[in-house]
């Protein structure tokens, strides 16, 4: 069976980090969401500046490319904020792919954000995310999981949702 996910949430999340386990538990290719931004992107958070919609637009396609390209199935890594952002996804993957948020307190992620080094996005953009995230309430194919716990358990909650079996 063909699995598509996109590990959602705002910076500092963990978004990479359970992609990363998702896939290799399941034996599928890991898409960084962040490798795809375009360099102008990059360069306007590095300064503190958040991305617009006209931004996000050819990023969410190129992410959506990545996972439909999969030829046996994958897990990407994506903001994905905005109910828009994720339909957009949705049109671009398929009717196959499922979401998995990760929700933590802004205060876990503004600490999480002081000890990222090398990363581009500041932490001076969290509440910037935080006021964009649209929660996905009503969304059946979003599965919204506690991002404190132990990367073991959050694997074990994506692999047992009935959502992720269903196509």
């Amino acid at each position: 069976m063909m699995r598509r996910v996109v590990v959602m949430g705002v910076s500092g999340c963990g978004k990479s980090t359970l992609g990363e386990a998702i896939a290799d538990h399941w034996g599928l290719p890991f898409i960084e969401g962040d490798s795809l931004h375009s360099s102008e992107s990059v360069a306007k958070m590095a300064v503190g500046v958040a991305l617009e919609d006209r931004d996000r637009w050819p990023w969410l396609d190129r992410v959506g490319a990545a996972l439909r390209e999969t030829t046996a199935g994958g897990v990407a890594s994506c903001s994905a904020l905005r109910r828009v952002y994720r339909d957009r996804l949705r049109n671009a993957v398929g009717a196959d792919v499922r979401f998995v948020m990760l929700d933590l307190p802004r205060d876990v992620l503004a600490e999480r954000m002081k000890h990222r080094p090398g990363h581009y996005m500041p932490a001076a953009l969290l509440d910037s995310q935080l006021q964009t995230l649209e929660r996905p309430d009503g969304e059946g194919d979003v599965l919204v999981i506690d991002g404190t716990q132990t990367i073991e358990a959050m694997v074990r909650a994506v692999t047992v949702w009935p959502m992720i079996w269903r196509r």
